[in-house]
C-alpha cells in the first residue's frame, strides 16, 4: 500500500519557519549581522520554490520538448552564473567558460541517465529530467567553482612557480599541469566526501523525498545510488573542462601566462 505523501499547507510551512529564529537569536548573541541575510534567504528560497511548482505544472502537463528545453537551458544558465559568482577572482569570458563547464558535465550526466539506465520514452520527458537535472545542477555547480577559484588562486598567487617552469623552457601545460591537478582535486574531492558517508551519517535529499512520498525504501536507495554517480560523474566532467579551458585562455599563443587578465570579483 503506498500512502503518498502527506499534505503540507502554507500556514505549516510558516510554523516550520518559526525554526530559523535560531538564526535571529544567534545572530543577535554573537553579533553574528546575519539576520537581515537569514531573512533575504529565507524569502528567496519560499518565492523561488512556490514559483518553481507553479512553473512545473504546465510543464509536466503538456509534455512539450520546447518547454523542456527552455526550463532546462534557464537552468544551465543560472547556474553558469552561480559558478562565476562564486569565484573570488574573474577573467574575461569566465562567463563562458563556466556556462561550458556546466552544460558539458551535465550533459553528460543526464545522457546517461535518460537514455542508458532509465530510458525513458521519450528521452526528455519533464518528470524525470528536470528534477534529474536540477539535482546534478545544484550539487556540480559548487565542485565547478572550487576547481575555477582555486585556479585563479594558484595562478594568480603562484605565478612565479609557473613562470620559473616556463622560464625553463615548458611549454603552457606542463608549466601549468600541478595547478590543473591541484585545482581539479579541489573541485571534486566534496562529492567525493559527500558519497563516503551517504547512508551511514545522512540520508540524502533525493531518497528522504520519495520516501516521504510513499516510495519503497529499496527502489529509493537505487534512486538515490543513480543521483549519487550522475553527480559525481557531472563534478569530473565540468571540473576538467572548468579548469582547463581556464587555464588556457589565461595562456597565449608563445606559452606566457597572462596573469594580469586576473582581476578581483
Amino acid at each position: 500500500m503506498n500512502p503518498g505523501a502527506v499534505e503540507i499547507t502554507w500556514p505549516q510551512l510558516a510554523l516550520a519557519a518559526s525554526l530559523l529564529l535560531a538564526h535571529g537569536l544567534a545572530s543577535l548573541w554573537l553579533g553574528l549581522e546575519l539576520g537581515r541575510r537569514v531573512a533575504v534567504a529565507a524569502l528567496r528560497t519560499t518565492v523561488q520554490l512556490g514559483l518553481l511548482g507553479l512553473v512545473l505544472v504546465p510543464v509536466f502537463s503538456s509534455n512539450n520538448p520546447l518547454l523542456v528545453a527552455g526550463i532546462a537551458a534557464l537552468m544551465l544558465i543560472m547556474a553558469g552564473r552561480e559558478v562565476m559568482g562564486r569565484s573570488q577572482r574573474r577573467y574575461r569570458g569566465m562567463l563562458l567558460t563556466s556556462l561550458g563547464a556546466v552544460a558539458v558535465g551535465a550533459a553528460c550526466s543526464m545522457a546517461v541517465a535518460m537514455i542508458v539506465v532509465l530510458r525513458v520514452d521519450p528521452w526528455w520527458s519533464p518528470r524525470y529530467l528536470v528534477p534529474l537535472l536540477g539535482m546534478v545542477l545544484g550539487n556540480a555547480l559548487t565542485g565547478i567553482s572550487l576547481g575555477l577559484d582555486r585556479t585563479l588562486g594558484l595562478l594568480d598567487e603562484g605565478r612565479d612557480q609557473v613562470e620559473l617552469r616556463l622560464s625553463r623552457g615548458a611549454t603552457w601545460w606542463e608549466a601549468a599541469r600541478p595547478v590543473a591537478r591541484e585545482a581539479a582535486r579541489t573541485g571534486m574531492v566534496p562529492i567525493l566526501n559527500s558519497m563516503s558517508v551517504a547512508g551511514l551519517v545522512s540520508i540524502p535529499g533525493m531518497m528522504t523525498g520519495q520516501i516521504l512520498g510513499g516510495t519503497a525504501p529499496g527502489l529509493a536507495s537505487r534512486y538515490q545510488i543513480l543521483v549519487m554517480f550522475l553527480i559525481a560523474g557531472a563534478v569530473a566532467i565540468g571540473t576538467t573542462a572548468g579548469v582547463l579551458g581556464t587555464l588556457r585562455l589565461l595562456f597565449d599563443g608563445q606559452h606566457r601566462l597572462r596573469v594580469e587578465r586576473i582581476t578581483r570579483g
